[in-house]
């Protein structure tokens, strides 16, 4: 068996679609799980929309995902390279030519009105247009090559055979298409700029392309390109066509269902391997129902076999859930290395190592992105606004209530240090059930009222610690102001 070949082909005409990537990501994968090459092959002939700008950031996106190509523009491989369509015009004018030579396809000077004739005569008589033009008959070629000599500018048609091609699909299964379902199709424009289906199998070809991993949006594009491997005498690689992302309502994924773009994934803070975990399984099901994962986890259980035909439902809120739980299982220091790098963050940041380690301990739990570890230690922690709900309203109301908030303060106002340590809360608890005789719901949602101002929350032996003392003595003020005004 020939070593495997994959390649991600991508336009350079926007940003990297979420598509984009997850087609992407499957051929890595695939060639990581074989032992394969991936190559990066950038499809460029629309030269009014392809912009280097677009490749580069394209590119910069794939690296964030850590999909890295084996052969590309910037790492080319002398057999195969170019890489780029917009530098193999020659090539293609090559194989166009000798498939004129052999009348396999053939000058095509009909204008846009003749065209325009023809496809309004099919709909007419109610058939799909089909190229009837002249210039298919061999009485005209004489012409037609005369015309080329004499530097007239053409397209170049594909003769279409008129036959059913099946194709042998590793994820839709045998697909058969039927005869004259196309008739002849242009390869070449007459600005002498190759179309997609004839240049993408000229590049499978020459690359020595062994599997086609693409999107099922491509599947109706592939009998034109089954023509031009048959015309060429090619091997077929294998083609597997995955499933489409489709959003809630069952339509093709598009802006009106959120990001589409990589890059804005990027922006709003999504983690890489968050993303790369959620794409995969849009598609493909790990083999032990696994949900979350790094890439490097799955090469090895990774197979077309897996795919399912079935369209995937992109779920904004699904991804947001992966995020956390990859958020949860990085490392502290991996934390820190990302809350350096984001202004939400500043406070936070100012913060010693110690107390960063132990509110990132407490506040990953609550967090789905890291932006929201700053955020809800601005709310749990370094907060002095309370906000009189009407649970915390009913804490305050229970009559042992005034004698923690009168302890609790007491005892605050005696510390001396920024912070409360674990001891110091232990021994308030003790004192307030032994000597005291608060025990229980009052005793335990009374002293979180007190410290906290809210009547749920964190383990009091992780908050309070990180919380400064200033700030717990502002909320017992506050919840004593409130307290008599009500009384009052």
């Amino acid at each position: 068996m020939s070593a495997v070949r994959v390649r991600f082909a991508p336009s350079p005409t926007g940003y990297l679609h979420i598509g984009g990537a997850r087609t992407a990501l499957y051929n890595y994968l695939y060639a990581k799980s074989v032992g394969g090459t991936f190559v990066l092959r950038i499809e460029d002939t629309d030269l009014e929309r392809s912009n280097a700008e677009y490749e580069k950031l394209q590119i910069e996106d794939l690296k964030w995902l850590g999909i890295f190509h084996d052969e590309g523009p910037d790492k080319p491989n002398p057999k195969y390279a170019p890489y780029r369509q917009s530098e193999r015009a020659e090539i293609y004018q090559k194989y166009a030519d000798q498939l004129i030579e052999r009348d396999l396809a053939y000058y095509d000077f009909c204008t846009e009105e003749e065209l325009e004739a023809m496809k309004a005569k099919a709909e007419a008589e109610g058939r799909d247009p089909i190229y009837e033009g002249k210039w298919k008959e061999a009485a005209h070629k004489a012409e037609a090559m005369a015309r080329v000599k004499a530097g007239e500018k053409t397209a170049i048609r594909f003769r279409a055979p008129k036959k059913a091609y099946t194709l042998k699909d590793k994820v839709k299964g045998e697909v058969t298409y039927p005869a004259n379902m196309v008739g002849d199709f242009v390869i070449v424009r007459s600005n002498g700029l190759p179309v997609y289906n004839y240049c993408c199998v000229i590049d499978d070809m020459l690359m020595e392309i062994t599997h086609v991993i693409r999107g099922e949006d491509h599947l109706n594009n592939t009998v034109r390109q089954l023509m031009i491997y048959e015309a060429l005498g090619a091997k077929l690689p294998e083609f597997a066509h995955v499933s489409l992302l489709i959003g809630s309502d069952r339509q093709k994924l598009s802006k009106r269902h959120g990001a589409t773009s990589v890059n804005l994934y990027r922006n709003e803070h999504y983690l890489p391997e968050a993303m790369c975990n959620y794409l995969t399984l849009l598609g493909w099901s790990h083999p032990s129902e696994t949900d979350i994962f790094a890439k490097e986890e799955i090469v090895s259980v990774f197979g077309l076999e897996r795919f399912s035909a079935h369209a995937a439902m992109y779920d904004l809120e699904k991804l947001k859930w992966v995020n956390g739980q990859h958020l949860k299982k990085m490392g502290n220091e991996e934390i820190l290395k990302l809350l350096a790098t984001i202004p939400e963050a500043a406070d936070f940041n100012k913060q010693d190592t110690p107390w960063k380690e132990g509110a990132i301990n407490l506040l990953k739990q609550y967090a789905d992105f890291i932006t929201d570890i700053p955020k809800k230690a601005h709310e749990m922690i370094f907060s002095e606004h309370i906000e009189m709900k009407n649970e915390l309203m009913e804490i305050l109301g229970w009559e042992t209530t005034p004698k923690i908030l009168d302890f609790i303060g007491s005892e605050v106002a005696k510390v001396s240090t920024p912070f409360v340590n674990e001891s110091q809360l232990n021994g308030w608890m003790e004192t307030l059930k032994k000597d005291m005789g608060v025990k229980g719901k009052p005793l335990f949602q009374g002293v979180r009222a007190a410290l906290t101002g809210h009547d749920h929350g964190p383990d009091l032996k992780l908050l309070i610690p990180l919380t400064p003392v200033s700030v717990i003595k502002k909320r017992i003020s506050l919840l004593g102001n409130t307290k008599q005004e009500k009384d009052g």
